[in-house]
């Protein structure tokens, strides 16, 4: 999902996305204010999915205080195996 923000993200907060299970990424690509989080999630719809990225951006308000999401995409993704990792995910 790639975003701008009104202000700069402080880059101690781009490197404790990571820390939420190594499931997320947020990466800041060579533009200022521009930024793309990525990650994978269990849900049963690409809508849930995306839902999900924003609802991390809203319970992250103190980092991101102000954001306009300008492009999302979801795939599915089997993830191969059995116990509570197979199944159908989406890479958002």
């Amino acid at each position: 999902m790639w975003f701008t923000s009104e202000r700069p993200m402080p880059i101690a907060a781009l490197k404790d996305v990571r820390r939420h299970g190594g499931r997320f990424a947020l990466d800041q690509p060579s533009t200022p204010l521009v930024y793309l989080l990525s990650g994978q999630v269990r849900a049963a719809t690409a809508a849930q999915a995306v839902a999900g990225l924003v609802g991390f951006l809203l319970a992250n308000r103190h980092v991101v205080d102000a954001f306009v999401v300008t492009e999302m995409r979801a795939v599915h993704r089997t993830v191969a195996g059995s116990g509570p990792t197979a199944g159908q995910s989406l890479m958002v």
